[in-house]
């Protein structure tokens, strides 16, 4: 990592050993809530930037997604938020992320480790209706969680105000700055207050980090926390195709492997499109995620695939920014990534949470300048197997474990998970081993199901109550 021009700080590798959060100056409260939540021992990234964060200094944090940055930055800035009253404080910290996906994600964590304190967070994001997000607003928020353009908005209008802000953190930064949000977030800094602590935390160290913290960082500290590219956790492996092939190859691959759930990255929306309907037709479970999708659309795929109602996402790399999949078993590069980092970003989404992960790339004559390229700059040599090793294992048509229904009626209804859990379980009888996720959007419920009780899950809970009233509800289609 290049030192910044803004500060004077060294970059600091990981420590050897990270040790417990008992170590660091948090209250037992927040000590006993990670406890909890199976926060043990501190990943590399949290060990090497709490200490220096919790003290209030300016940090430029080089780290993979999937490092544990979230809760080092989550527990630096609740730690400064005064509680005792959202409307009298203000708000008093502002994550900045560059899609809709990673903030939800990001309130989500900051949530469960505010527990124990009244802490109100709040997520404002494009792509979701105004109103909501005046009204929540109005009654005051301690965080806020949301994306450069929307946060602009609510500026402009005068909805939200950062005078009271003390914490800034700039996630995925250079992702934000792939996006075209330097402006942006240039526009948000200049009404943030000047004595305020900045987070920054980036995968990669393009130049624009350098401009964009020495514009809105005083003497930043920099850490960077060593992910060699390709950790030991992600096997990759290249396959070589010939142009007319590549898409059929992806369905061997599959049927071959038979992994849980697949991200296929392509190059392209078209490629998405052909991609997914070579895969439906093949009897996949196969959604596409691209720019042409509507925002309702978008959480409709993501909420499927995350909840293990579909085997395969086909994406491209703008659709698939900020997307946060646990249990990610494969990815696979349609097409090769254009850039050394496009290349690290895809494959770092499996191999999540120190499990194994599996990344393969399909390669043409064609392309074998840009895999060179990529070897190059990561330091490695792929590792090459022949397409016609790629042999169907024994199991019939691979179909995901899980199937979704849509209720109609979210938070705007006071529905919880919970209540509809307790619908199912309690007043149906079915187990709660054969229910998956359940996802409470503003204006509809997302309920994963095994996929076998689908349709009795349907039927009965069509005819049933939850909190006394009816619901409607259907069944996505595959």
């Amino acid at each position: 990592m290049k030192a910044s021009k803004s500060g004077a700080g060294s970059t600091a590798p990981p420590p050897a050993a990270t040790g417990g959060f008992d170590s660091l100056p948090l209250g037992p409260a927040t000590l006993a809530n990670l406890a909890q939540l199976g926060y043990s021992q501190m990943t590399p990234v949290q060990a090497a930037s709490l200490p220096a964060a919790l003290a209030g200094a300016d940090l430029i944090v080089q780290a993979q997604t999937g490092s544990g940055k979230t809760a080092a930055f989550a527990l630096a800035l609740l730690a400064r938020v005064r509680v005792g009253g959202h409307a009298v404080q203000g708000v008093q910290a502002l994550v900045l992320c560059p899609t809709r996906e990673l903030a939800d994600q990001v309130t989500q964590d900051i949530r469960k480790l505010a527990r124990p304190e009244p802490i109100k967070v709040l997520t404002l994001c494009g792509g979701t209706p105004l109103r909501p997000q005046l009204a929540s607003l109005a009654h005051g928020a301690d965080v806020v969680v949301g994306t450069p353009g929307r946060v602009m908005d609510h500026l402009e209008r005068e909805s939200l105000s950062l005078a009271a802000l003390n914490t800034l953190v700039l996630d995925e930064a250079d992702r934000m700055l792939d996006m075209g949000f330097f402006d942006d977030i240039a526009t948000v800094v200049r009404q943030c207050p000047a004595e305020r602590q900045t987070l920054l935390y980036s995968a990669t160290y393009p130049e624009g980090i350098e401009r964009l913290s020495a514009k809105v960082m005083r003497q930043p500290k920099q850490i960077r926390v060593a992910d060699a590219p390709g950790p030991p956790r992600i096997e990759q492996r290249f396959i070589e195709v010939q142009e007319d092939q590549r898409l059929h190859a992806v369905s061997q691959l599959l049927l071959h492997l038979r992994p849980a759930s697949t991200l296929a990255f392509c190059n392209t929306r078209q490629q998405c499109r052909a991609l997914a309907q070579v895969l439906q037709a093949q009897g996949f479970v196969a959604l596409e995620l691209h720019g042409d999708l509507d925002q309702r659309e978008r959480d409709q795929v993501l909420v499927r695939f995350a909840n293990g109602s579909a085997s395969v996402l086909v994406a491209s790399d703008i659709a698939a920014r900020g997307l946060d999949i646990s249990q990610l078993a494969l990815v696979i590069n349609v097409d090769v990534p254009a850039d050394a980092a496009t290349y690290t970003h895809r494959i770092g989404r499996t191999g999540r949470a120190e499990e194994h992960g599996l990344a393969i790339t399909l390669a043409s004559l064609d392309e074998m300048g840009r895999v060179g390229q990529i070897e190059q700059a990561l330091g490695f040599s792929s590792a090459w197997q022949p397409l016609s090793a790629l042999t169907p294992s024994a199991g019939g048509p691979l179909r995901p474990a899980m199937q979704t229904l849509q209720i109609a009626g979210g938070r705007k209804e006071k529905i919880r998970a919970g209540d509809i859990l307790g619908a199912l379980t309690k007043d149906l009888g079915f187990s709660g081993a054969q229910i998956g996720k359940i996802n409470v959007n503003e204006f509809s419920t997302y309920l994963a199901v095994e996929r076998g009780i689908a349709h009795e899950v349907l039927r009965r809970l069509g005819t049933a109550k939850v909190k006394g009233r009816s619901v409607k509800l259907r069944l996505l289609e595959d």
